[in-house]
């Protein structure tokens, strides 16, 4: 069933029916929904008197996030670890995974710098070396990087699945296929991609998946998810160690019976305390997202997202972004960038200018007349 994009902006964003802006840039920041506000806002009222915030609240909030997370992936809620960003789940692979000199990790060339900083500098001290596979055509070439993972010594691909300024899109299936059979760690920095794109964490094998859930997912800054599989989770070493890492720890009566021994599950990888007012608003995006169908969700973002690139290659604009291969990006190289990101601005099209392109970024909430306004103004 389609979305009833009018209802929900009158419903979750409301400011968007003025007609005043057009949104396209959800690749940078998703817009809060009207529910997450208010899950915010009320949690953080309710924390001006603390003593009236229990523990149930508190990490009632987190459980909850986990528990929408682990449905949305299909994976278990003891596989999802919360984290103010994707760059925790990329750190505690490039600092925890069992890694050390003579070992070798891929990455591709022109990622975002978060799955690239922490390789270089946990190559730096723990002597493991970095091959950086080139890109074909300025896109991720997924042919190479499976070549890549036949090199002596590879012990972890780390990708991001869209990628932030052409949209790229990374074959996780063939990709994780490929590492398992070869007992290769398999990184994903899924922040482009989750969200536009469905995912099956029971088919689809990866290792480790980072996601922030500012973007696509719809939540508030300082919130996300490290996905942990079960079967590698003994194989990593918290980084850093949190004090509630452990067994043991929600008891507050019993602090100092000190017991290093890990939590069962993805727990022990969370830097507590976490922003809990945060993570009940991305608790509140999460419903929503599941109230309309991560499927329905998709195929709308999608359907918008294609919409966009045909348009832009029919008025003659260069597409960056392939159109038989697309998430929610679609990134577009006008003749003047700088010219065109000008005409966007004064059309009240919000977007974003990354690497020389025209980076839009369509959402549920996106109507046929938002792209019409869009195009027109490229």
């Amino acid at each position: 069933m389609p979305i009833d994009t009018t209802k929900l902006r009158i419903d979750e964003f409301p400011w968007m029916s003025s007609g005043d802006t057009v949104y396209m840039n959800a690749a940078s920041t998703g817009p809060l929904p009207q529910r997450s506000v208010d899950a915010q806002v009320d949690f953080t009222r309710r924390r001006a008197t603390p003593h009236l915030v229990g523990f149930d609240d508190q990490f009632g909030a987190l459980s909850r996030c986990r528990e929408l997370v682990a449905e949305m992936v299909n994976a278990s809620a003891t596989e999802i670890g919360l984290a103010i960003n994707t760059g925790a789940g990329l750190n505690l692979a490039a600092w925890g995974l069992p890694l050390g000199a003579g070992d070798e990790v891929v990455v591709p060339d022109s990622e975002f710098p978060a799955n690239r900083y922490p390789w270089m500098a946990a190559a730096e001290a723990r002597g493991f070396a970095l091959h950086i596979v080139p890109l074909r055509d300025g896109l991720l070439d997924n042919d190479a990087l499976l070549a890549a993972l036949d090199r002596p010594n590879v012990k972890a691909l780390s990708v991001s699945w869209v990628g932030f300024s052409n949209g790229a899109v990374a074959d996780l299936d063939r990709l994780g296929a490929a590492c398992r059979d070869r007992g290769i760690y398999f990184i994903v920095d899924g922040i482009q991609g989750l969200g536009a794109f469905t995912l099956d964490l029971e088919k689809t094998p990866v290792d480790i998946f980072a996601c922030g859930a500012q973007k696509w997912l719809l939540g508030p800054w300082g919130s996300g998810f490290t996905y942990v599989r079960r079967d590698v989770m003994a194989s990593i070493t918290p980084q850093p160690v949190s004090w509630m890492a452990v067994r043991g720890s929600d008891d507050f009566s019993k602090l100092i019976d000190y017991d290093l021994t890990w939590r069962s599950d993805a727990r022990r990888f969370e830097q507590v305390t976490l922003p809990y007012q945060d993570f009940a608003g991305m608790a509140a995006s999460l419903e929503l997202l599941r109230e309309i169908g991560p499927h329905t969700v998709s195929e709308h973002i999608l359907r918008c997202a294609h919409a966009l690139l045909a348009g832009a290659r029919e008025r003659g604009v260069a597409l960056v972004t392939p159109l038989e291969s697309h998430a929610g990006t679609a990134s577009v190289r006008p003749a003047d960038a700088k010219a065109a990101s000008a005409r966007l601005d004064a059309a009240g099209v919000i977007h974003s200018v990354r690497e020389g392109t025209i980076r839009l970024a369509p959402h549920c909430y996106t109507n046929d007349e938002d792209i019409t306004r869009t195009l027109a103004a490229l």
